[in-house]
This record gives C-alpha cells, sequence and structure tokens, in this order.
C-alpha cells in the first residue's frame, strides 16, 4: 500500500492510518441514521485514504434472496451487480461470516472477476447490533498482497463502530 506522510514528512503506520480514519468517520456519521449514507461515507473516506485500493465497497444482503448479495454504495470501477453465498471472496465472507484476506485473487477457487486489473483482496462481513449479516466490505488492490492482518483489523473496527458488530 502506497505510504502516507505526516506534516513533518514522516511516515505514518497503516494502524495509525486506520485509527485516525475511524475517528473521522465518527465525526462525519454522528447523528446520521441511514444505512446506505453511512456505507457510501465509508467507501468514499476509505478509497480518499488508501490510494491502493482499486474498489472499495459494500455487497449488501439482498432481503428478498437471503443468500445473495447486490452491490451497495461503493468507489471504483463497475462492480459486480450480484454476488451468491458461498461464490468469490465476497460470497465465501458472507457465507461464513469471517473476514478473508486473499495476497493473490488468482489462486482463490472461484473467485469472480469484476476488475482484471486487481489482484488482492480483503473482505469484511458487516453485523448489524443484532448479529445479522447485512453486507460485506469488499477492498480490491491493483498490487499483489496488499492487504495483511493490519487492515483487516482495521476495516473491522470500522465496520463495529458503525454497524454495531464484527
Amino acid at each position: 500500500m502506497a505510504e502516507a506522510f505526516d506534516a513533518a514528512g514522516l511516515p505514518i503506520a497503516k494502524a495509525d492510518r486506520y485509527a485516525g480514519l475511524a475517528v473521522e468517520i465518527a465525526a462525519v456519521l454522528e447523528g446520521e441514521p441511514d444505512r446506505i449514507a453511512r456505507m457510501a461515507t465509508i467507501a468514499a473516506m476509505l478509497a480518499q485514504t488508501f490510494a491502493a485500493f482499486l474498489w472499495c465497497g459494500f455487497y449488501l444482503v439482498d432481503p428478498a434472496k437471503g443468500d445473495e448479495l447486490v452491490v451497495g454504495p461503493y468507489q471504483g470501477t463497475l462492480g459486480c451487480l450480484r454476488i451468491a453465498f458461498g461464490r468469490g471472496v465476497c460470497g465465501t465472507a458472507a457465507l461464513e461470516r469471517r473476514t478473508l484476506i486473499v495476497p493473490d485473487v488468482a489462486v482463490f477457487p472461484g473467485h469472480i472477476v469484476c476488475d482484471a486489473r486487481s489482484r488482492s483482496e480483503v473482505v469484511v462481513p458487516v453485523l448489524d447490533r443484532s448479529g445479522a449479516l447485512i453486507a460485506v466490505l469488499d477492498v480490491d488492490s491493483a498490487e499483489p498482497a496488499a492487504f495483511d492482518e493490519t487492515d483487516a483489523a482495521g476495516l473491522e473496527a470500522i465496520v463495529r463502530q458503525v454497524f454495531g458488530a464484527a
């Protein structure tokens, strides 16, 4: 991931960038009850903070189907419109309700190619306060192995803070 620098030109650790972003997101979203507005804001703020994010957004659980995701608010090129639970990285994360870090999407069984430039991916399940799955947060990068446990923890903290659980 591209490195960020503070006012003195010193590198800012990735964990610190996530922590600072979580504070900013909380301030911006304070008092906003609409779930879609919250997701759109998070996607925009993540994309602006991390230059290496090729695609960043949410796939929502389709309440009419229950076992299918439908594209929600995102930043980036065209996303897949629908993804069945258990299919690709997003569908697998939804089905298993666990964060997935994929260093090389080309070797992930059943990976769905929405943008051929994508080389790595991290997907975080988004649970509401009752523990129900409402979406997944999907982040892709054109860089191989762009994501690690720091990204997973940072993204999980943001969705937990905003939606209730991760």
